[in-house]
């Protein structure tokens, strides 16, 4: 049995106990060392928040402040698995954490509902086009474990769910301090017939539409062999095959592949999301930053740039601003032309970008591809990054 991976991530307001659903998780998966166990226990109880509270301010405050990352499998699949902070603050960390993940687990605790942090986690997960979101109505012991008091957060989250444009998602009643419906089924829940979280993530499908998806291939590393040229990088979406015709970008030249490899080794055929080295027939001009394509549903190649963003640095980004635009290996200079009429973005803050680039870049829609339709700001100044910025075709 081939195992896959999933990532995926959790968001929550303060408190809602993200960090103890994760630590649940790798606990009751049995993901935990010994040794790990012994130094997250107190008073013989382990406290299971500090599997990912790993910062010396978070364990000292109880709260999540940087992204935690952790690795765990079952026999059905590996995963890696982003904490994010729950403060209004930090909110461009859980843009960092859901940005390449396929699933989101929004927590609610069933005693507050749906809070602003809650609608503003939809509507990120809506603006990063996150595949799959599960609402985790985490404390369902604080509530005598009541269907109703779950129905009602649910039905809440559902209008919040519309209006952001998330288009579906899967609602799931837990405790994770106690252990209900994290990774076994809860007894005390016998009204609820959906699986346990752990369950479901082992289940839902990854990585669809990533091959069907148009041949993208963005050019990481050129390496000469006497005379053969091999152009390396990971393939980015779609399939690519010996005899395809392919279009080099932003050049518009075109050639034949005639060699595949992938780790290595002569193949056929590759998909995404393998590192390959590809050949072609004709000594073309190809360099990094350069993306090759197959077929007749080609990037857009442009220089002004539409795009929904987040602010990630703390010095605000003003109309008028230099900055660096790293779109897959390509970075070209721009200027921001305009910030959906504001004055200038701060940390955190979502807005919309109209971006005029020195160079063109070959771009698809966000909704349409997730790796090629994304790109981050850079402060030409000293490499900082500033925004990430989701394109609008």
């Amino acid at each position: 049995m081939t195992v896959d991976t999933l990532r995926f991530a959790t968001a929550g307001s303060v408190d809602d106990g993200k960090s103890t659903l994760v630590g649940r998780l790798l606990h009751d998966s049995k993901s935990v060392l010994t040794d790990q166990l012994e130094s997250i226990s107190r008073t013989g109880t382990p406290d299971l928040a500090l599997l990912t509270d790993g910062l010396r301010a978070e364990r000292e405050q109880g709260i999540t402040i940087d992204v935690a990352y952790r690795y765990f499998a079952t026999p059905r699949r590996r995963f890696i698995l982003a904490d994010t902070p729950g403060h209004v603050q930090y909110t461009r960390n859980m843009v960092t954490g859901a940005s390449t993940a396929e699933l989101t687990i929004i927590l609610v605790d069933a005693r507050n509902g749906v809070v602003e942090q809650t609608r503003r986690h939809a509507a990120i997960a809506a603006l990063l086009r996150v595949p799959h979101v599960v609402l985790a109505v985490n404390k369902m012991d604080l509530v005598g474990y009541e269907e109703k008091e779950f129905q009602r957060i649910v039905e809440e989250f559902a209008g919040e769910a519309a209006e952001s444009d998330l288009p579906s998602f899967t609602p799931v009643p837990v405790s994770a301090l106690v252990g209900d419906n994290v990774v076994d089924r809860s007894a005390r829940m016998d009204w609820y017939e959906g699986p346990a979280l752990l369950e479901f993530l082992e289940n839902v499908p990854v990585g669809v539409g990533a091959t069907d998806a148009p041949a993208r291939f963005p050019v990481q590393y050129v390496i000469r062999d006497g005379e053969v040229r091999h152009y390396a990088g990971q393939l980015a979406s779609g399939t690519l095959r010996v005899g395809d015709r392919v279009t080099i970008h932003p050049s518009g030249v075109t050639s034949e592949i005639t060699g595949i490899d992938v780790l290595g080794v002569p193949a056929e055929v590759a998909y995404a999301p393998q590192s390959i080295g590809v050949r072609l027939a004709d000594q073309r001009d190809v360099s990094r930053g350069d993306m090759i394509t197959a077929g007749v549903d080609v990037p857009a190649l442009t220089r002004e740039v539409r795009a929904a963003v987040c602010h990630l640095a703390d010095r605000p980004l003003r109309v008028g601003d230099r900055v660096l635009v790293r779109h897959t290996t390509r970075t070209v200079k721009a200027i921001v032309q305009d910030l959906g009429g504001a004055a200038e973005l701060g940390a955190n803050d979502l807005g919309r970008m109209v971006l005029r680039t020195a160079e063109p870049l070959a771009l698809d829609d966000y909704a349409v591809s997730r790796r090629t339709g994304a790109f981050l700001l850079i402060d030409p100044a000293d490499g900082a990054t500033l925004t990430a910025g989701m394109v609008e075709l």
